[in-house]
């Protein structure tokens, strides 16, 4: 063997020895059953994905969380707005009942106080129902009259002062900035009498409806005052059977639900007659000192128009500044316009705040959007009704949403029945 074959020999060795020393020294590092570094490599199995408990299929933890979240929020909103439009129909179509049982629940949260009052003096209920019922009669119906009689009485008066009015506008046009010719004054009239003539069968159409529709309005107060009667007398029994009719576990939050509504409504109620009698107080007064005529009949339209938060007591005095202007002239109505805003923003500022309180306190936004929507859908009435409604339903979904306390063994009644709700008596 010559010395190059000798030289390759022990480089094979020495490479051989080195290898087996670095095998026992990894061999001594890598746990018993690992597989060694010259066997074949296999991957790990694939660890399952971490599925939500409520996802049911694999395929939908493809889908990312917030596309889940945003789709099940999606279709929730698409079933809640149905209902809310089918259920808005349905009002739509029986407005006819609807209507009047909402302005009965208005009225049986104004009275119910003075009947409360003759129960606690002994008197039977249905004879302080029916009393207090005649007396709450007895008051519009005089205010009414009184109203219109002023009116009735006053009307000619305010007539002729319209028409000086008028002459005195005519007489602005020809001498004012404008310098209008008689011709133009004269077509201007001619044009608006022959709109009137063009739309006196629409005007008419409208009188004839007006009395087609008149069996309708003595149907809706008559069940006013039946409905009015019944809840003053038999609310809580109403109430009761109402809460009757739901499951046993949802029947002590839904009576105290309806316990914290009808307070709300009471407290609202209350509390906005009295901002309507400051309201049409504070008008009256100024109508009076400025020597305003029908005084009387524009303080109680204000304190009508009151029951409509924020615009009502501004549009209801408007009224008061149109007839200023007619009799006394542009400088006095500017003054009757400043304490009608005067009253409004007393109102809004002082008397709203203070008197309805924290019970009943909705952001002036959410009343504005309340009142508009409900014009829209079933206008006076739907512009009276919201707010009381938004405030009630506040109240209502708050209670529901709270935890909800163990039931006490004093409220299970003998049947199966929850103690009763809230009752307008």
């Amino acid at each position: 063997m010559n010395r190059l074959q000798r030289v390759r020999e022990n480089l094979r060795k020495a490479y051989n020895s080195g290898r087996e020393s670095v095998r026992e020294t990894r061999a001594d590092e890598v746990p018993a059953g690992s597989p060694s570094i010259d066997d074949d490599f296999v991957p790990p199995a694939r660890e399952p994905e971490l599925v939500h408990g409520s996802i049911s299929s694999r395929d939908d933890a493809e889908v990312p969380h917030s596309l889940r979240i945003a789709a099940a929020w999606s279709w929730r909103l698409i079933v809640v707005g149905v209902i809310g439009w089918a259920l808005l129909h349905f009002v739509a179509i029986v407005s006819i009942v609807v209507v009047p049982l909402a302005i009965a629940l208005l009225l049986s949260a104004i009275l119910a106080p003075a009947v409360s009052w003759l129960l606690k003096l002994k008197v039977p209920r249905s004879l302080a129902t029916f009393m207090v019922l005649i007396c709450g009669i007895a008051a519009v119906a005089g205010t009414l009259t009184l109203v219109i009689t002023q009116f009735v009485d006053g009307a000619d008066e305010l007539t002729e002062k319209a028409s000086d009015g008028v002459r005195q506008i005519q007489d602005w046009a020809r001498n004012g900035p404008l310098h209008l010719s008689d011709d133009q004054v004269n077509r201007a009239i001619e044009q608006g009498q022959a709109w009137v003539n063009s739309h006196t069968s629409q005007l008419t159409s409208t009188g004839i409806a007006t009395a087609a529709t008149l069996f309708e309005v003595v149907t809706g107060m008559l069940l006013v005052l039946f409905s009015t009667f019944f809840f003053l007398r038999d609310g809580r029994k109403i109430w009761r059977f109402i809460v009757r009719l739901f499951p046993v576990n949802a029947r002590w939050s839904l009576a105290d639900a309806g316990d914290a509504s009808w307070a709300t409504l009471s407290a609202y109620v209350r509390a906005t007659v009295l901002v309507a009698f400051i309201d049409a107080l504070g008008v009256g007064i100024a109508l009076v000192v400025l020597h305003i005529p029908f005084p009387f009949p524009l303080a109680a339209l204000v304190f009508l128009g009151a029951f409509i938060p924020i615009v009502g007591a501004g549009v209801s005095g408007t009224v008061a500044v149109l007839v200023a202007l007619v009799d006394q002239g542009w400088v006095i109505a500017l003054v009757v316009l400043g304490a009608v805003i005067l009253v409004q923003q007393v109102e809004g500022h002082v008397l709203q705040p203070l008197i309805m309180g924290r019970a009943v306190a909705i952001h002036p936004l959410v009343v504005i959007i309340g009142i508009a929507c409900g014009a829209t859908l079933a206008g006076i009435i739907g512009a009276l009704v919201a707010v009381p409604l938004i405030a009630v339903l506040n109240t209502g979904v708050r209670r529901l949403a709270r935890t909800r306390p163990e039931v006490p063994a004093s409220a299970v009644v003998v049947g199966g029945g929850t103690r009763s709700g809230p009752a307008p008596s």
